[in-house]
């Protein structure tokens, strides 16, 4: 099932979880003709994700130890469409040019935000991935500084489970509640 992909990936550095993802892939649009390139590979679990999605996914990490854990577990998740780079996007930017979506996971997101915006398409989306509210701040700022539409969307999921018994229905205890900010900007159309 798709909810339970995760059981067969490995894990090294943080990843990006499903409730995450969704909303990552409904809210910059991805999708079966997509381009995506992403930045922060970590375990490429957002990779995986990105890649049962859309037509072809560039994930990058400048630690060569996590992007290959990224393709493995790409390869683990069966996924012939997701390559894995190693390289420092922060300083050297992106190969690509016309990219649909551009996800970036990395602690200063914010100082890939020009590169971002030369290497996405008109209309394109970027979005960054942030634990911390200081550099949600710094993501948008640079992120408006770069070209992007000043109405750049961010927001927090938070999940809760619901228990459903024969003595009654009600959210469980506890939830998995903040793992990270997400914003969104858009590079204008004109």
């Amino acid at each position: 099932m798709a909810w339970d992909f995760g059981m067969k990936l490995k894990r090294g550095p943080q990843v990006i979880l499903q409730k995450d993802s969704g909303i990552i892939i409904t809210y910059a649009g991805i999708g079966k003709e997509s381009f995506v390139l992403d930045a922060g590979a970590g375990s490429g679990w957002l990779a995986v994700q990105l890649g049962m999605v859309a037509k072809k996914v560039v994930t990058y990490d400048n630690r060569p130890e996590f992007a290959e854990l990224a393709g493995k577990n790409a390869k683990r998740a069966g996924l012939g469409n997701v390559e894995v780079r190693v390289r420092d996007v922060l300083a050297d930017g992106f190969d690509e040019k016309e990219a649909d979506a551009i996800t970036l996971d990395m602690a200063n997101s914010d100082k890939a935000a020009a590169h971002s915006f030369a290497a996405l398409k008109k209309g394109g989306v970027l979005v960054g991935y942030m634990p911390h509210a200081e550099q949600l701040k710094a993501f948008v700022t640079a992120a408006k500084s770069a070209g992007f539409s000043p109405g750049t969307f961010c927001c927090e999921v938070i999940m809760r489970e619901i228990l459903v018994r024969d003595a009654g229905v009600r959210p469980e205890n506890t939830g998995l509640t903040h793992t990270g900010y997400l914003a969104f900007a858009r590079k204008p159309l004109e």
